[in-house]
């Protein structure tokens, strides 16, 4: 049985909530396999908004089993508040339907501290976290200190480890003169959230394991792009986490085998929030158009969100590096009424040519966009659901971008609705 894993193919923030949950309706698992409640995935189902940061975009639906992999950073209190925002929309959320690893480290309250104490300190050199604690919490799993889910069945275990994670925190907490960091005021919240935590937590890989012996087919649902991956990404501006397709199996218990499709969620367009390097950014009236059309502002923090032509050179990188199979092409309106576009198709840097993102940020920051102009249109793609229902130059648009990035087109969203999707291959039929 075929398993898909869906991941951004640009800098996030590609629409990947809409289509997760558009696959989900064939699929028997969503699985959430990287990142932590720094994302945020916007659903539009039947006139009614979803907006979920931790849980799966599967668990709107009443018939699907979510998962919570252990490649994620969890803040349960966070979770916890995101599980009552739903319950509040009349969406049944139980163990029943939602699983936790077990082996999940969890995002404290110290950890959103340090995470804004460090920003503060950096000034201008800043990253430009959410500063809700991802990266701290990534460090501190890397750094063998975490608290994990499965620590909260026991008091002894939990003291341990939060004398542990104090004996480091407190010393950098010294260091940027901040106060230190009391032990109670950890410890206490945490025996007070575990026993509405701990029903939801399980062993996930073999859960995972016994639904793909089942035949049940799997989806990986990860968060945020490509070029914000620790190793691929615009580093130091990327998040803590591998975003790549790669990062399913690790981040989920699941061999490398078990995943058959990749597939890249990318914009017709490009934007990214906070800062690094943006080689086809627009700071005109044109990138003003995209924002207010494409309302991009972030689903998380509100933050407004960069925008700028369609880089082909960097989507063609993510897809390599991610092996993904086939792209979901959103936000095809956002495009319509514009007479000319441009599509990035390679870079210069210290004037000669070159056809790949560079890793460093010196080189990235200097590389300057090679662009092609193509034919707009007038004619609206908004709600489009068949390629009869498209212009012809959308279609050549549409077209132009694969060639470039080596990749096909097998999905195209024309609006935030769930149905108004174009299919042109099934991920899970292959």
């Amino acid at each position: 049985m075929a398993n898909v894993v869906v991941v951004g193919a640009q800098w996030g923030d590609e629409g990947k909530g809409k289509i997760v949950d558009w696959l989900s309706e064939r699929a028997n698992v969503v699985v959430r396999f990287q990142g932590g409640h720094n994302a945020g995935h916007t659903l539009v189902i039947d006139g009614t908004t979803y907006k979920l940061s931790l849980l799966p975009s599967g668990i709107v639906r009443p018939d699907k089993q979510s998962v919570i992999g252990n490649g994620v950073v969890l803040d349960p209190w966070a979770l916890l508040q995101e599980i009552e925002t739903l319950r509040g929309q009349g969406v049944e959320v139980s163990p029943a339907n939602l699983s936790i690893a077990e082996n999940v480290s969890l995002i404290l309250p110290l950890h959103s501290r340090l995470d804004k104490a460090r920003e503060e300190a950096l000034g201008d050199t800043k990253i430009g976290t959410t500063g809700r604690g991802i990266g701290p919490a990534y460090e501190d799993k890397v750094g063998r200190r975490a608290i994990r889910a499965g620590d909260l069945a026991d008091q002894d275990t939990l003291e341990e480890r939060v004398d542990n994670m104090l004996l480091h925190h407190n010393a950098l907490m010294r260091g940027l003169s901040f106060p230190e960091i009391n032990k109670k005021e950890i410890l206490e919240p945490l025996l007070e959230v575990a026993p509405k935590i701990l029903p939801f937590v399980k062993t996930v890989w073999l859960q995972l394991d016994e639904a793909r012996r089942e035949g049940k087919r799997i989806l990986f649902e990860g968060a945020q792009g490509a070029m914000l991956d620790i190793d691929h990404g615009t580093y130091p501006f990327v998040t803590s986490s591998n975003t790549v397709a790669g990062a399913a199996p690790v981040g989920s218990g699941q061999g490398a085998k078990q995943t058959s499709f990749n597939l890249g969620i990318t914009k017709a367009y490009t934007t990214r929030v906070g800062s690094g390097p943006f080689p086809t950014e627009l700071n005109d009236e044109i990138g003003q158009k995209l924002g207010e059309r494409g309302h991009e502002f972030g689903t998380v923090t509100g933050r407004k969100r960069r925008c700028g032509w369609f880089d082909a050179v960097m989507v063609r990188q993510s897809i390599k590096i991610s092996g993904i199979t086939g792209i979901a092409l959103t936000k095809l309106d956002v495009l319509d009424g514009f007479t000319e576009l441009k599509v990035c198709t390679g870079y210069k840097l210290e004037g000669e040519a070159i056809d790949h993102f560079p890793a460093s940020i010196v080189g990235q920051s200097r590389v300057e966009p090679i662009f092609e102009s193509l034919e707009g249109w007038l004619e609206p793609t908004y709600g489009a659901r068949s390629w009869a229902d498209l212009p012809a130059p959308a279609v050549k648009y549409i077209r132009r971008i694969e060639e470039l990035i080596e990749t096909p087109v097998a999905l195209l969203s024309t609006s935030p609705e769930r149905d108004d999707t174009i299919l042109v291959k099934d991920p899970f039929d292959n």
